[in-house]
């Protein structure tokens, strides 16, 4: 009986490894889908919170994803543990690969990101890691593979951290000098490993950087979806959008934070977006909950996006870079 016990315990453990470590490929017919959810800000055992988690389940039910990502403002409220365990539980229990990239209020409830993210490690279907020694704890790459097994599409996750630590500056923190080179050279390896074309990527944050807001005010820049507010973004600009522009391999950029904005806009040849807020009551909200969708197909740079809402209403479709390119 011993043995047996002993068997089943290195079995499940296996198991857990393989669902951790699984593979993102395209499927057959060369699609990928992504479900984005953000600022869920759930409390656990909370009645405001409830539709946050029939969003999360109907959508995931209609749009049967390939990747689920869930970036920032997972919890908002104690106790931290049940309320992370259970979101993230919802979404394993469709059995998708999921990965999280944290945001300003998730470390206020008791835990601190390192310790969500050991949760989060031992919940099957996760495929969020950490790269020691950089600023922040979700700084990870997802490479989606074609059916060659070589990598055809790169997904970069951030972590945007919280709040500035400078005197003097006030608000909200931005991606730090070390996560921008350490993306300079993940992004340049890639890149000579294609033979010197990069490949497409996207990238995902909790909190916009400042080219959010000087897109939303360019007259020229074409934006798809609705701008309730300003984005709350970092005084302080580290230069990330720069470098993606320097290394021409992000096609899109993807973000949460700012509860009232769901928009996309075209700006100098990238897509800034931003998830719909799939979160309850618990926090301000003026749009109805729901989430982004983001499709890619394989061998194109470019793809297609849209928002998910309540009874699989869908809206603001995009095709990127098509719609925006004027003819």
């Amino acid at each position: 009986m011993r043995s047996l016990i002993i068997c089943l315990g290195i079995l499940c453990c296996a198991l857990g490894m393989q669902a951790q470590q699984t593979a993102l490929s395209f499927n057959a017919e060369g699609k990928f889908k992504i479900v984005q959810f953000t600022d869920v800000h759930y409390i656990h055992n909370n009645p405001k919170s409830d539709i946050s988690l029939e969003r999360i389940d109907e959508v995931l039910n209609a749009e049967k994803p390939d990747l689920v990502i869930l970036t920032g403002d997972i919890i908002f409220g104690k106790p931290a543990e049940e309320g992370f365990r259970t979101v993230l539980k919802l979404v394993s229990d469709h059995k998708v690969p999921f990965a999280i990239t944290f945001g300003n209020h998730d470390d206020e409830q008791g835990l601190s990101r390192k310790e969500l993210y050991e949760i989060a490690k031992g919940i099957p279907y996760n495929v969020t890691s950490t790269t020691e020694g950089l600023s922040g704890v979700t700084n990870f790459i997802l490479p989606i593979k074609n059916k060659s097994g070589k990598e055809a599409a790169i997904i970069y996750c951030l972590d945007s951290h919280a709040y500035s630590g400078i005197k003097g500056i006030e608000g909200y923190d931005y991606i730090k000098f070390d996560q921008v080179q350490w993306y300079r050279q993940k992004s340049a390896a890639y890149t000579q490993q294609n033979g010197g074309k990069p490949i497409p990527s996207l990238a995902f944050f909790h909190i916009p950087f400042p080219e959010y807001n000087q897109a939303a005010a360019d007259e020229n820049a074409m934006m798809i979806g609705t701008r309730k507010e300003k984005a709350c973004a970092p005084q302080l600009n580290s230069g990330l959008f720069a470098s993606m522009k320097e290394m021409g391999d992000i096609m899109g950029v993807f973000v949460g934070h700012d509860h009232d904005d769901d928009y996309a806009v075209y700006w100098k040849g990238i897509l800034l977006a931003y998830g719909r807020y799939s979160g309850g009551d618990t926090v301000y909200n003026n749009l109805a909950n729901g989430a982004r969708v983001i499709e890619l197909t394989e061998g194109t740079e470019g793809f297609k996006t849209w928002i998910h809402l309540k009874d699989n209403e869908i809206i603001n479709r995009i095709s990127y870079p098509a719609d925006f390119i004027k003819r």
